[in-house]
């Protein structure tokens, strides 16, 4: 995408959410045509948080699922850029008023251990260069969103709608990820469940798909780096204050306290 219409299309989303303007397409108004063209603006998007939320330090990978692909009628994932000062740590706090609707995603975090080779595409390749997996929570701001006809253009250069993570500590052995059964429960009441399966067939998959995507822009995976692998089960819209717990057999849980 020509640098000047990335560069307008990244301030516009900067200012919609600062004034807390409902999600809509980026299209018509800036020529968002294609899936290269979101990338494009969600790094200038990025460059701009940086200011208030810090460097990168991971990423997210979203729609790995049948549950999430079905919600949002997209059937491919997409990426986004996790920030340094969005990162919180289990158990923790978050105000719903800080977000224009947010929305709680059950996921399974991974550690990088080492640097990944651009080359590796696969789950085989990927695990020997990961050193911890947790689980975790992300935190979307979908403004609002219409899902009858979600643009997936705008929702990625949007960054993917993250608006942070909260993880566990990372376990640096684990049971076999594709049979890790996850549940999810609000104020203890069960509010959904999926397996590491869920995630592209294993979570490992998820972030094989994103080493691939990072390497056809001119990048990979680095080591330190975090990478959320996609939700086990549907999206969760807190409306009022409580407390949303996530337990992954064998590997323990993360908790957020919602008011």
């Amino acid at each position: 995408m020509e640098e000047t219409a990335a560069r307008r299309a990244a301030e516009a989303l900067l200012i919609e959410h600062k004034n807390g303007v409902r999600f809509e397409t980026l299209h018509p108004r800036y020529g968002l045509a294609s899936i290269p063209d979101a990338y494009d603006v969600q790094d200038r998007y990025v460059e701009l948080l940086r200011a208030d939320h810090g460097e990168p330090i991971g990423y997210k990978v979203g729609l790995t699922s049948p549950a999430m692909q079905t919600f949002c009628g997209i059937d491919h994932p997409i990426a986004g850029v996790v920030l340094r000062r969005r990162l919180l740590m289990s158990p923790a706090i978050v105000r719903r008023d800080g977000h224009a609707r947010l929305g709680l995603e059950f996921e399974i975090a991974v550690r990088i251990g080492s640097d990944v080779p651009a080359t590796a595409r696969t789950a085989a390749t990927i695990e020997p260069c990961i050193d911890g997996v947790c689980a975790a929570i992300e935190l979307v701001d979908d403004r609002g969103a219409d899902y009858g006809g979600l643009d997936v253009c705008s929702l990625v250069a949007d960054n993917s709608w993250n608006g942070g993570i909260v993880v566990s500590n990372f376990a640096t052995t684990w049971p076999a990820l594709e049979s890790v059964l996850g549940r999810a429960t609000q104020d203890g009441s069960p509010l959904g469940e999926g397996f590491g399966r869920d995630i592209l067939g294993h979570p490992f998959n998820s972030v094989a798909w994103l080493n691939a995507h990072l390497a056809s822009r001119g990048g990979r995976l680095s080591k330190g780096q975090i990478v959320m692998t996609g939700s086990v089960m549907k999206t969760v819209f807190p409306t009022a204050a409580a407390n949303y717990r996530f337990d992954l057999s064998g590997l323990g849980s993360v908790e957020v306290r919602i008011t």
